[in-house]
């Protein structure tokens, strides 16, 4: 999608009779359905002039040029990009990416520079690796760059109003290497970006070449799918059996067969802590890339997704999105949508980022299963931690009902988590007061370890010991008991897990402006090695797993001996959407605590705060 196309003569008399943003307005506000932001207007006003200057000056007229093209399956958009063949008849796409910057600072983070953007200073990449990020996009998803004889794609950014004294920073020996590959012009390199582009545009003829990237298919490269490939299936931790086998060629099939059913298929695949959800999932989405299908892999973690990004790398990481990343899609547009984690699903897909004219009442599961062909929801219906995640297997069936879709159920059962202890598992349920099973005690026969610790210090021992054995193998992590503070201003972390003379801080927030080197902010708490030394939440750690996990557990819920009964006490808990559920915090702090206390494959550690849970947990083991 893009919101001016045209010749680049027509491109100049649009701008002089300050037509071009009008137009772009009025196809932004069809497409999207609601109304351009005054400051993205008048960036469009100012920056095209520069454009127009550009393009008039060089004598590029008869190349061609698109304005706000839309990177498909995605919401971001390239500024602009010109068509035509050089001097040596080769043909030529340029990418032109325009920033209204006037000033630069440095920073110590990796590719990152600070800039006054957005009515405050903030930190942003480099423009050369934004651009980057736009250059492999397309290369990777357009197949007009397959072709056997592709049009050439070059990929510069334009800082039209920045002087060259001001902007040094963005030339220092640290960046010469994307710079080499991905130039940046300032104000003063009017004349070497023309010459650039008339290397690439001088002798016109883009028409065909915009017609052919129009008219190109919208498909992963054998390239990416290849790297694809080969960084998922480095992650996978075991081999899939049993009633995994039968879910995973469900999800092959549907797909294979998505393009020739005109009725949508939903796969259903529940289980519950450690029988594979995941590992499933990863695997659909390598296999169903290498059938030269469209898939997303999506869930409602920030945790969870950007972790899985870091793994696999920039290039692969536009395969992992988000749930609330499909309001934009039309009716089966994408092949397959993988949901992991899907009891994380909401509502809707607005939040308080979310612009009054983008809101919409729409159900975030409809917006799911309307943009693709095939939906795959990994699912336990006992993780939800959240009053405003409402997933659960009835509900999906319920939207696939609606959209007349062909519904497949599977269940897995075998455990590969806690040891493989099925047996731990259901005795957890049952101590909780989750569910009555037929475990009622923890026998030693269980291979998962259980042990209790008399103080938080002796437990933090323990996880650290073991991870120093064997690297981001055990993390500690607690009930969400205590406020989540800031970083110091010297970018440390506050300890705010504190008990009695035990202290060490949560996880550094993402939006903290800037960390001291070493800590890893919270979405990468899990990947990180220097995570252990932080505490972690219910909301890094749902959805990972460890060797070993310690878990400190709170007084927002206690176990009664009198009345046997569990009792949540909200002004012991510092989460403040969880606070407001009322009726449902017992319930929601009780699942908190069942997917902390899984998150171990062969230990979990435990120190309770309040003596009456840690005696109940006791009269539940047997020597």
């Amino acid at each position: 999608m893009r919101f001016y196309r045209g010749t680049a003569t027509a491109f100049i008399e649009d701008t002089v009779r300050n037509q071009v943003a009008e137009k772009i307005r009025v196809a932004y506000e069809e497409h999207y359905g609601h109304r351009v932001s005054p400051s993205e207007f008048n960036s469009w006003t100012n920056s095209l002039q520069f454009v127009k200057n550009l393009v008039e000056y060089n004598n590029l007229q008869q190349s061609m040029i698109i304005l706000e093209y839309e990177l498909p399956y995605s919401n971001e958009r390239i500024d602009c990009m010109l068509f035509g063949k050089g001097p040596d008849d080769k043909e030529n796409v340029c990418v032109l990416e325009l920033k209204q910057w006037s000033a630069v600072e440095d920073t110590d983070v990796e590719g990152n520079v600070i800039t006054f953007v957005g009515g405050a200073k903030r930190m942003v990449s480099h423009p050369a690796i934004q651009v980057q990020g736009y250059h492999y996009y397309l290369k990777d998803f357009l197949t007009v760059f397959e072709q056997e004889k592709p049009p050439s794609l070059s990929s510069m950014t334009y800082l039209h109003n920045m002087e060259k004294t001001k902007s040094s920073v963005l030339f220092l020996p640290k960046f010469d290497e994307i710079t080499n590959e991905f130039p940046v012009f300032v104000k003063d390199d009017f004349e070497a970006l023309g010459e650039y582009l008339k290397e690439r545009l001088s002798s016109g003829a883009g028409l065909d070449i915009l017609d052919r990237f129009e008219a190109a298919g919208v498909r992963p490269s054998k390239r990416l799918v290849d790297v694809a490939r080969e960084m998922i299936k480095g992650q996978q931790a075991f081999t899939l059996i049993d009633e995994q086998i039968a879910a995973n060629n469900t999800i092959l099939d549907r797909a294979k067969k998505s393009s020739k059913v005109s009725r949508k298929s939903v796969i259903i695949v529940q289980g519950g802590p450690g029988t594979g959800k995941s590992v499933i999932a990863l695997n659909a989405v390598a296999e169903l890339l290498s059938k030269n299908l469209m898939v997303f892999h999506a869930t409602g973690s920030k945790a969870f997704t950007e972790t899985l990004r870091k793994i696999v790398g920039t290039r692969v990481a536009k395969f992992f999105k988000y749930f609330n990343s499909f309001t934009q899609h039309s009716e089966n547009e994408i092949d397959v949508i993988i949901c992991d984690e899907a009891h994380r699903i909401r509502h809707t897909s607005n939040s308080r980022w979310t612009p009054a004219a983008r809101r919409s009442d729409r159900e975030q599961i409809d917006e799911i299963i309307s943009a693709a062909k095939v939906s795959i929801f990994f699912i336990d219906d006992m993780q939800g931690v959240r009053p405003d995640e409402i997933g659960n297997a009835g509900m999906i069936r319920d939207a696939a009902a609606r959209h007349e879709a062909e519904i497949f159920d599977f269940e897995l059962t075998t455990q590969f988590r806690c040891s493989g202890s099925d047996g731990f598992l259901q005795w957890l349920d049952n101590t909780l007061g989750i569910r009555d099973t037929a475990n009622p005690f923890l026998t030693q026969k269980e291979k998962m370890e259980f042990k209790i610790f008399n103080s938080p210090q002796e437990l933090y021992k323990v996880i650290k010991e073991k991870n120093d054995e064997k690297p981001n193998s055990s993390r500690l992590v607690a009930g969400f008991c205590w406020p989540w503070s800031d970083a110091n201003n010297d970018g440390t972390l506050k300890n705010d897990v504190v008990i009695n003379d035990f202290a060490m801080p949560w996880e550094g927030k993402n939006d903290a402006k800037k960390l001291a080197p070493g800590i890893p902010k919270a979405a990468l708490w899990a990947f990180d090695p220097n995570g252990v030394g932080q505490v972690g939440s219910i909301y890094t750690i749902q959805g990972f797993e460890f060797d070993y996990v310690g878990v400190i557990f709170g007084k927002d819920i206690v176990y009664d001996p009198e009345k046997k009964e569990w009792f949540g006490d909200p002004k012991n808990s510092a989460d403040p959407t969880v606070k407001r559920s009322k009726e449902n915090f017992t319930e929601l702090i009780k699942q908190t605590y069942r997917v902390l206390l899984t998150r171990g494959m062969k230990g979990c550690y435990v120190y309770f705060m309040d003596e009456n849970t840690r005696k109940h947990f006791e009269s539940r083991i047997t020597k």
